[in-house]
């Protein structure tokens, strides 16, 4: 069984934070000749083998590296688990600078820490990463998916999900889930966040975006036109909907207060700091939340089939086309119920995990 809640992390012990969200293993990864330091979090794998991506970040420090992996490892097996994926929660993260470490070698090198898992992990591509850097993984074992040569990038169905799901959230909070003329700020345009402005600029929204590296920010406003919003200003902008797209925790107690905007809807993972507090500072400041695991799942369904071996794009897009749906069902839940909309995901989320545990235990 695991919980409904997320605990605050108290402490610095490896033990303790994995005992407080319920993982199951951490594994730490170390190379010398090719520098590679990284870590996977496998959280439950009640449901299936535990599949979620790897990113590359350069942390602060090596707690923190921890601290996002464990949240992120959990967040995978909600995600999967609403999504309806007969699959556990995983993640991987590599501490470094992507621009200036990544290469074939460390790739294949931690394609081989993989291996050594036997299949209780399958990784694919997240932050940072490119279906290039799944071809060196795949050189060294068969536990990866998001391959050019099968499902490819999972980042347009990522978008497309986050996309439905804030056309849902729109609907609840303004009456029709049309998103043309709305004022929508994607923080954040990497590979989700590039396919998800595409989508708005398709249906006239008036968009405007931020991201840490300048270089992206140009590329886009280029392409599509749209305004650049500098990162100090982000939380202070006047918008109808904010996309938070790049990493999480940017909904906390400093963010929240500043908010101008009705919706918040995007594709990063973990975007509350504390899922209860800030939950329920959302609702205190008339902001519709929609839950992140949920809306962003469209990404690990295309690799799922992928890994299933019977990967059909259409279906795909079939079933991350059902978020709006779900979330729909879950901000009703919320409203009715007097919870948070990220506690009414998790209910489903969890109730499903519990449920598929006693079908299995009765065998």
């Amino acid at each position: 069984m695991i919980e409904t809640q997320d605990p605050e992390v108290r402490t610095v012990s490896i033990f303790d934070q994995m005992t407080e969200m319920e993982h199951e293993q951490l594994a730490f990864c170390h190379d010398k000749d090719t520098g590679l330091k990284a870590i996977i979090g496998i959280h439950n794998t009640v449901l299936g083998p535990a599949m979620g991506g790897t990113r590359m970040w350069h942390y602060e420090n090596e707690q923190e590296a921890i601290r996002d992996v464990l949240r992120l490892s959990r967040g995978m097996t909600l995600k999967n688990s609403i999504a309806g994926l007969n699959i556990g929660g995983g993640k991987a993260v590599i501490i470094g600078d992507a621009r200036k470490l990544k290469n074939e070698a460390l790739m294949r090198r931690f394609g081989r820490f993989v291996h050594s898992l036997g299949g209780r992990y399958w990784t694919a591509e997240d932050v940072n990463m490119t279906t290039r850097d799944m071809e060196y993984v795949r050189m060294e074992t068969p536990y990866v998916t998001g391959l050019p040569d099968a499902s490819g990038d999972p980042s347009p169905v990522t978008a497309y999900g986050v996309y439905v799901g804030m056309k849902a959230t729109a609907k609840k909070a303004f009456g029709n889930d049309s998103l043309e003329g709305k004022r929508v700020l994607v923080q954040g345009v990497g590979n989700v966040g590039t396919y998800l402005v595409e989508r708005l600029v398709d249906e006239k929204a008036k968009v405007f975006v931020s991201d840490i590296f300048e270089d992206k920010l140009k590329a886009i406003a280029d392409k599509y036109n749209v305004t650049v919003i500098d990162p100090s200003e982000v939380y202070d902008f006047d918008c109808d909907i904010y996309a938070p797209c790049a990493l999480g925790a940017t909904l906390n107690d400093e963010s929240i207060p500043k908010l101008k905007c009705s919706v918040v809807a995007g594709g990063a993972n973990n975007q509350l700091d504390d899922e209860v507090k800030h939950g329920r500072m959302l609702i205190d400041r008339n902001i519709l939340y929609a839950p992140d695991f949920l809306i962003n799942s469209g990404g690990i369904t295309n690799v799922y089939y992928e890994q299933q071996g019977n990967y059909n794009r259409d279906r795909v897009y079939a079933q991350t086309e059902r978020i709006y749906e779900v979330c729909s069902e879950v901000l009703n839940f919320a409203e009715a119920n007097d919870i948070t909309s990220h506690e009414s995901a998790m209910r489903l989320a969890v109730k499903r995990i519990n449920d598929i545990g006693k079908v299995k235990l009765a065998y």
